[in-house]
């Protein structure tokens, strides 16, 4: 759609500066650009357009906002919820001195691991 508007527009610009009807011509063409922005039509349609735009914008600003919120709760609750990562890789990398576990012997967890 812009871009059809603005070819037209361009054709009408080209057209009005290359005219060779005179300037009876190009003062008809500015008469008629003049009435038609001045219409109480045109004017209606543009704050017709502009509120919805409007509205539309505030729309689709509160499904971010309220998408962001939600992903931002969800993040935070489980980061709440879920245990260290680090801390079933630092006892494992410890050894079994470290867990309290006879020497010799592997902690149940490391050795499902390995078997699995």
């Amino acid at each position: 759609m812009r871009f059809k508007f603005g070819l037209v527009m361009g054709l009408a610009i080209g057209y009005v500066f290359g005219t060779r009807a005179g300037r009876q011509r190009y003062e008809d063409i500015k008469r008629w650009a003049r009435q038609l922005k001045e219409s109480p039509t045109v004017h209606r349609a543009t704050e017709r357009a502009s509120g919805m735009a409007g509205q539309r914008a505030r729309r689709a600003l509160y499904a971010v906002q309220s998408g962001v919120g939600k992903a931002g709760s969800a993040v935070r609750e489980r980061l709440n919820h879920e245990p260290d990562p680090t801390s079933e890789m630092k006892d494992r990398l410890a050894g079994p001195e470290s867990s309290g576990a006879e020497p010799g012997t592997t902690p149940n967890s490391v050795r499902d691991a390995w078997q699995t």
